[in-house]
């Protein structure tokens, strides 16, 4: 029987990953590839992804705000620093800060 986690994260070894992205460096530099990309930043997007994206932006700017050092943190430290965050200020502040973007 399948796993939840072989189906939501597909693991692929290094040759593969090297190729999608010689495949992709390779599409990126056509013109339709960036037309497609200019027409795709243009639409509008739905509420659920505006909300995703406050979300992240929200917890980005309670890091830099209260936590300067965080991109130089290891990564246990970052993760104490996010629950604490997410305990502390976001449950309180983000649902009338979202709501304002």
């Amino acid at each position: 029987m399948k796993k939840f986690s072989d189906l939501y994260e597909k693991k692929v070894d290094v040759i593969q990953r090297k190729k999608q992205a010689r495949r992709m460096a390779k599409m990126a530099k056509s013109k339709a590839f960036q037309f497609k990309k200019r027409k795709a930043l243009l639409k509008m997007r739905n509420p659920a992804k505006l909300a995703l994206v406050a979300r992240k932006k929200t917890i980005q700017s309670f890091r830099i705000k209260f936590y300067p050092g965080y991109n130089s943190m290891s990564i246990q430290q970052k993760v104490k620093v996010d629950q604490e965050n997410l305990q502390t200020r976001l449950s309180t502040i983000e649902p009338s800060f979202v709501s304002s973007l």
